[in-house]
């Protein structure tokens, strides 16, 4: 019983450990395949294409905490414990509200460039 917790333990410090450079490698790569393309140099240029990536990992782990944050909120409501249950319905507002301002974030961002790309304004 304890080897399996141990495994376990093991299995989610290394997933955590090692997801974060899943975006930043594909970050990285990103930045000097443009850096190679439009035969820029520099720092910038890097810092572009990490901020890029930073941005997209923010926007993704927000949501994902959010959305896990309302399962694990509406599973604490209880009869017994009004205030409790007050209190969780009032996260649970405040992260559908997250949720709603990072997709209009997210329509922004499309439309912007959208747009942009197409030439219509």
């Amino acid at each position: 019983m304890e080897d399996q917790i141990g495994r376990r333990r093991f299995r989610w410090g290394t997933a955590l450990a090692w997801g974060p450079w899943v975006p930043t490698l594909i970050g990285l790569g990103y930045a000097f395949r443009g850096v190679g393309n439009s035969k820029a140099t520099g720092l910038a240029a890097v810092a572009a294409g990490l901020a890029e990536i930073f941005v997209i990992w923010g926007v993704g782990a927000m949501f994902i905490g959010q959305v896990l944050a309302i399962v694990l909120l509406m599973r604490t409501f209880s009869s017994q414990r009004w205030m409790r249950t007050i209190f969780s319905l009032l996260s649970i507002a405040m992260s559908t509200l997250m949720l709603v301002l990072v997709g209009l974030f997210l329509w922004a961002a499309w439309y912007e460039s959208h747009v942009r790309y197409i030439g219509v304004h």
